[in-house]
């Protein structure tokens, strides 16, 4: 069998397609472990012009379980098990309020919102210690994995609540992949109620979970050789960025 007939057999996609996706796979989960952020949302803007648009968000939610999954086994010395003793309820509740609740804002609402509430935690005076706490935490968890389930967007927003929670890179990293391994986890559950047929995909999707291991195995080599202060500057315009990303495309949606 040749290289482009088992690409073409991957997924309903052309053979090319699905070989420039793998790649893509490498490159951002590299991205996301050495940056803290950003890869998921690359990823899921391309594969946005490629794909059908049901297959987008449940598709994009099991490869970056995979990246997620490798990234936090790598690091769970560093992960805030205590965050995510809070976090992991709230993601229960949110994935049991999508699946019943398969529908969406006015289009553009949202992103805005995502968008200020990033700029906010970038640019905006550090949440008080209070504010961090067991409840909080909770109903980050439940909001962005309800995000999560309906638009593929939570990245920026969980990456925002685990900046002000998280004082070194590793722990960001390594706190940030547990979170969106659990957020990730629960779009089975959701699409699957919702009648999604993973197995049209599964090909492809495992192809990208292996070479996304491959790009977060390079990009944590990379964040070790980063000082906090670099990856502190990184993660913070990287956020911005995407903030600033998802503010036009609101804009551009109600208009």
């Amino acid at each position: 069998m040749s290289l482009l007939a088992f690409l073409q057999g991957l997924s309903p996609l052309e053979g090319w397609l699905n070989g420039a996706l793998i790649v893509l796979s490498i490159l951002t989960s590299g991205m996301s472990a050495a940056v803290g952020i950003g890869g998921g949302t690359l990823l899921i803007i391309t594969m946005a012009q490629v794909m059908p648009a049901a297959a987008l968000i449940p598709v994009h939610g099991m490869v970056q379980l995979g990246s997620n999954v490798g990234r936090a086994t790598l690091t769970w010395r560093h992960v805030d098990w205590a965050l995510m003793s809070a976090f992991l309820p709230g993601v229960v509740i949110g994935a049991l309020v999508a699946a019943w609740l398969m529908v969406r804002l006015p289009a553009g609402v949202l992103e805005l919102c995502i968008a200020a509430f990033v700029l906010l935690s970038c640019w905006g005076p550090a949440l008080p210690h209070k504010a961090l706490g067991w409840g909080t935490t909770l109903m980050a968890g439940a909001a962005t994995t309800l995000i999560s389930s309906l638009v593929g967007a939570s990245g920026p927003v969980v990456a925002a609540f685990v900046k002000h929670s998280q004082t070194t890179r590793l722990a960001r990293v390594a706190t940030f992949s547990a979170c969106m391994s659990f957020q990730h986890l629960t779009k089975a559950f959701v699409f699957g109620v919702a009648g999604f047929v993973f197995h049209e995909w599964l090909g492809l999707m495992v192809a990208m979970v292996l070479a996304g291991l491959v790009g977060t195995w390079l990009g944590l080599k990379l964040l070790r050789r980063l000082s906090e202060q670099r990856f502190d500057a990184l993660f913070k315009w990287v956020l911005t960025l995407l903030a600033l990303r998802l503010g036009w495309l609101g804009i551009e949606r109600l208009g």
